[in-house]
């Protein structure tokens, strides 16, 4: 499953528009139902504007009425592309829980929680 989902971050990391760090990442989020959702990097000449390619993945997927999700894999152009710290904070939000998958190709991947990456997350209780 996780190769599954590391190729799909791979095959979408082409349509990343990062004309400024030409550093391109793909991600491939799957909900607790199976279904994927994919996100690119999006740069803009005004950089706080940019997008992760996770956050553009979960929004796609909550844009469709998802909220539960079990593993995102992440797919830039060095040998491992772990989140941000602003991406785990967004992914903890909704998924505290999940496994992140990350690594050189589908043959050599680092799998790793969520909740490892960034202990004691914020959220606030409703």
């Amino acid at each position: 499953m996780y190769r599954e989902l590391f190729l799909q971050a791979q095959a979408v990391r082409e349509y990343a528009y990062a004309p400024y760090s030409n550093f391109k990442v793909g991600a491939a989020l799957l909900t607790k139902e199976g279904v994927m959702y994919t996100g690119v990097n999006i740069e803009n000449s005004s950089y706080p504007v940019g997008l992760c390619a996770e956050r553009a993945a979960f929004a796609s997927a909550i844009s469709q009425g998802e909220k539960e999700f079990q593993a995102i894999a992440i797919c830039g152009d060095t040998e491992e592309c772990w989140p941000c710290g602003m991406c785990r904070q967004f992914m903890y939000e909704f998924a505290p829980d999940l496994t992140v998958v990350t690594g050189s190709d589908p043959d050599h991947l680092e799998i790793m929680d969520l909740s490892e990456l960034l202990p004691n997350g914020f959220k606030l209780e409703k």
